[in-house]
């Protein structure tokens, strides 16, 4: 799904709302969850996840065309865990392992 999708979606389920203020409260709540995560801040959605912001150490890598040896910055990236509900309800009618 994308986000005009979503946005779509939130506006067929919601008639009363037209689809122009749906696309600005996602965007102002993808933008939120944006700028408290660049402000190294965990954002938690119970039920569904957390956001939070790894940083990665810098290391030396390898170039795989070349095999050169290159310097790979240090990097901050951007981490998902699901909530327990989430988890649970894509975990339902999976055969047990």
């Amino acid at each position: 799904m994308i986000k005009s999708e979503l946005v779509q979606r939130i506006s067929s389920q919601n008639p009363h709302l037209y689809q122009r203020d749906v696309e600005n409260i996602v965007n102002a709540i993808l933008g939120e969850i944006t700028a408290a995560m660049a402000g190294g801040d965990r954002v938690e959605l119970r039920g569904f996840g957390a956001f939070s912001v790894k940083h990665r150490p810098a290391r030396t890598g390898r170039n795989p065309r070349t095999g050169a040896h290159v310097s790979v910055d240090r990097k901050s990236v951007p981490f998902f865990k699901t909530g327990k509900e989430m988890r649970e309800r894509l975990n339902r009618g999976a055969p047990a392992a």
